[in-house]
């Protein structure tokens, strides 16, 4: 259990309270989940660059990072739809997006074959956590602009999340043909 992996499990430790945060009648209860957010979002990029600074790179990390990050933002965009930030279907498809390309990796992993993360997957990812900073940031921008904010990182999310999952399979369906 090194730094990198500690970091990882505070990550994973951030996502009930930013959750129950970001689901309570607190005052400015999306601010603080914001910052939570940040927060979680911040010991992502701060584990995998220890464990590559300081070859701390582990099985357990290799399993548990991206497992967080999948937690943290799938968590969130549940919570969205509960609170009515988010339509349902937009949450349906990320986490099936999610979910199908885990297994996905998980098959290629079993036939040795390591699939490498994309320009579209790094694409999804970094319009997954501007869409939620943005709906986090709902109360705090004028409604004018949140008329246009909103739809637009939502749309953007989407495809660039159905994008990415097609860009993984098509690029690699020997993993499925074989």
């Amino acid at each position: 259990m090194n730094i990198a992996n500690k970091i990882t499990i505070i990550r994973i430790i951030l996502i009930p309270i930013f959750l129950f945060v970001l689901l309570s009648n607190f005052a400015n209860n999306l601010l603080i989940a914001l910052v939570l957010f940040l927060v979680a979002s911040f010991t992502d990029f701060l584990d995998g660059y220890l464990a590559r600074k300081l070859d701390l790179v582990t099985k357990l990390g290799k399993f548990m990072d991206p497992l967080a990050d999948k937690l943290l933002v799938i968590s969130a965009m549940l919570a969205f739809v509960e609170i009515g930030l988010l339509p349902s279907w937009i949450a349906f498809i990320i986490v099936s997006r999610e979910l199908i390309i885990s297994v996905f990796r998980a098959i290629a992993a079993s036939e040795g074959v390591v699939i490498a993360a994309s320009w579209w997957g790094k694409l999804k990812t970094n319009s997954q956590i501007i869409m939620i900073i943005i709906l986090l940031l709902n109360n705090y921008i004028p409604k004018n602009i949140v008329a246009y904010l909103n739809p637009l990182s939502i749309a953007a999310a989407t495809i660039f999340t159905v994008f990415s999952g097609l860009d993984y399979i098509l690029k690699n369906k020997q993993v499925l043909l074989s």
